[in-house]
């Protein structure tokens, strides 16, 4: 049967697909749009498992909040073009809605219902693997709440409302005003992205990196060839400044770097009008961890050459 321009356009605006998928897709169908669809998303499942095995390492952070709470989800594609995509970026949108939601930890978000589907979270990313052609994976999402005070969000470098390459919440616990309270975890969330400290305090550093430090430190400090207890000494000193490196608290406050972030915070006080504490923070950087491909562009085009 003959199959018309304006079933090919009402297919491609249902599905998102190419035009000569949905010609051919009409086809095998006798028209029937229904089953056409179908058929379309038959093949967009068959090339997701395909490019699964495809690195993706690219893609886009997202962040969605509520006074107090908020989260960070991070989707990831095969290419940086992807991130440009509107469908692409309403999928993360959407994702970090779910994630609000229903409290953050990944598997349950990604096990959880799409807003306005009746399919997971998991099976509409597949699914879109077959319309925007890429393979794309929900990696991870994590959430921060407090009783009382404020969660903050920052993206550095957004390439719209929420969402870019790097992600920071932070959360303030405070009775005073909570909007002031949000307005200085936000100055606080710009610092965590600047600056990517190890932990919130001292207490909260892994036990094991501060061990290594002071045994580098301790190796250094004895080729000087001082005394023991002048060793000791400069140990202590060299790990107060790798806690002034590595802890949020202890680090100068990158918007005023005559003050530490603890003393900013005592300042902020004043205007919060209560004592607030910074419970916790997390920062999404897209990528971070993944094994990224290396391809020998130039290898590449000889074996193709060859072939």
């Amino acid at each position: 049967m003959s199959i018309s321009a304006a079933q090919v356009k009402e297919l491609r605006e249902l599905t998102g697909a190419g035009m000569m998928d949905c010609k051919a897709a009409l086809t095998e169908t006798n028209g029937n749009m229904e089953e056409a669809v179908d058929w379309l998303r038959k093949k967009g499942i068959s090339k997701a498992d395909k490019k699964s095995s495809r690195t993706a390492a690219e893609g886009l952070i997202g962040v969605d909040s509520g006074l107090r709470e908020a989260v960070v989800v991070e989707v990831n594609s095969e290419t940086d073009f992807v991130a440009r995509n509107p469908g692409f970026q309403e999928l993360v949108r959407n994702v970090a809605k779910v994630a609000l939601a229903f409290g953050g930890e990944t598997e349950k978000v990604a096990n959880e219902k799409y807003p306005g589907s009746d399919k997971t979270v998991t099976e509409v990313i597949k699914d879109a693997v077959g319309t925007i052609g890429e393979n794309l994976s929900f990696r991870r999402s994590a959430k921060l709440s407090v009783p009382h005070g404020a969660v903050a969000t920052y993206v550095h470098n957004a390439v719209a409302d929420g969402l870019g390459k790097l992600g920071v919440l932070v959360a303030i616990e405070t009775s005073g005003d909570a909007h002031k309270a949000s307005a200085f975890a936000r100055q606080v969330a710009m610092h965590v992205a600047a600056t990517n400290p190890l932990s919130l305090d001292v207490d909260a550093l892994d036990p094991a990196a501060v061990e290594r430090e002071k045994a580098i430190f301790s190796d250094q400090a004895r080729q000087s060839g001082k005394p023991e207890n002048i060793i000791e000494k400069m140990v202590e000193g060299r790990l107060r400044k790798f806690y002034e490196e590595v802890v949020l608290l202890k680090q100068a406050f990158v918007l005023n770097p005559d003050v530490t972030v603890e003393k900013a915070l005592k300042d902020a006080e004043k205007e919060i009008g209560a004592p607030a504490k910074i419970t916790g923070y997390l920062r999404f950087a897209l990528g971070e961890g993944i094994d990224k491909e290396v391809t020998d562009f130039a290898a590449e085009v000889a074996a193709t050459a060859k072939k």
